[in-house]
């Protein structure tokens, strides 16, 4: 099977992308337009692959993406690509529009089009999967409450506003044109490759350097949190195995304070890292309490029973091993964290 893949230089997507190339007989092409987010490097270990083919093609490009369509013929669209911090969406939600609405109905036009083309099993087994977040369902007033696939959609952020609007256009393209779709909807990512500007590898990395660990309010906040190279199996059984029209929720039954988890990272680093920077004592006093951003949404928990029922999915990490090998490739992988801080990491998607 030839899955086009968008958005397979970020962070999720490269996860996505090595395991399909790395475990899979399956052929990708990566469709990404390699914004800041969007680093190759992350694709090193599979890029020499003559199953792996990179487009640098933006979403919101009508004319690009049919060239791309048109060229590789590809059986399955997976797609990714999206802008997905919330505190730049909060600082500026117009590249969230464009890319995360406009690119998403740009990309559903050009795959119904494809697929109107496609002829006998070619058509009947083409199928377009969405990739989202379960920040579309707002938050969990009740402790014991958990986001399932029929939660109502109450997004508190541009970010999330923005992707719950990509959610309805799938869902809109199904019902209207009868496009097979599939909508997945995760937890919290975490894990190797994971952009320094979220919250497990920023703390990591500032700890490293000596710097302060910014927790929002009193770190309250709670996430289920899915170690990403579980969340990249998840997706491949529903592209492979899924119900189209369906949604699956996938989550890490990894339910954490932000403060549990700054605190687990310290901790981590005390034994993994015992060689500090000059002036550090413990690396918990570089803990510091910042004001919360508006509108933060306090606890996230999604109930992934369904597609353990149905597809046979379940998390191999817990968070204590998860974590650990993410502390830990970040130690291994400095010079990659490097690139990424400095900006050189860009120089490829630049020609330099």
């Amino acid at each position: 099977m030839k899955i086009l893949v968008t958005g397979g230089a970020g962070f999720i997507g490269s996860a996505l992308v090595r395991h399909i190339v790395r475990d899979t007989g399956d052929a990708v092409i990566n469709v990404d337009k390699l914004t800041y987010a969007g680093n190759l490097e992350s694709l090193a270990q599979v890029a020499g692959s003559d199953r792996y083919a990179f487009e640098q093609v933006d979403i919101c490009d009508r004319g690009a993406l049919d060239r791309v369509f048109q060229q590789h013929q590809p059986h399955a669209v997976m797609h990714l690509a999206a802008e997905s911090h919330v505190d730049r969406s909060i600082d500026g939600p117009a590249a969230f529009i464009e890319t995360n609405i406009v690119g998403t109905y740009t990309l559903l036009e050009a795959a119904r089009q494809y697929w109107a083309g496609l002829q006998g099993a070619a058509r009947d087994g083409f199928r377009f999967h969405h990739i989202s977040t379960d920040e579309v369902y707002g938050d969990l007033e009740d402790p014991e409450d958990l986001f399932t696939e029929t939660t109502p959609y109450a997004p508190s952020s541009p970010y999330s506003a923005s992707k719950a609007s990509s959610d309805h256009l799938v869902r809109a393209w199904r019902r209207t044109y009868g496009l097979p779709t599939i909508i997945t909807n995760c937890s919290n990512n975490y894990g190797p490759y994971h952009f320094p500007e979220k919250l497990i590898p920023l703390m990591i990395l500032n700890a490293l350097e000596g710097k302060p660990l910014p927790v929002y309010g009193k770190g309250l906040q709670v996430r289920d949190w899915l170690y990403v190279e579980d969340h990249a199996r998840a997706l491949y059984k529903v592209v492979t195995e899924g119900k189209l029209g369906e949604t699956y929720n996938v989550g890490g039954h990894n339910e954490k304070r932000n403060i549990e988890v700054v605190l687990t990272i310290c901790d981590l680093l005390e034994e993994l890292a015992p060689a500090k920077p000059a002036g550090v004592a413990q690396y918990r006093d570089l803990i510091t309490y910042v004001q919360d951003r508006p509108g933060h949404d306090m606890r996230y928990a999604i109930d992934a029973s369904k597609i353990q029922q149905e597809l046979g999915w379940t998390p191999q990490e817990t968070f204590e091993s998860g974590i650990r090998k993410t502390v830990q490739w970040y130690l291994d992988n400095r010079e990659w964290c490097q690139h990424v801080q400095d900006g050189s990491y860009q120089r490829e998607r630049l020609g330099l």
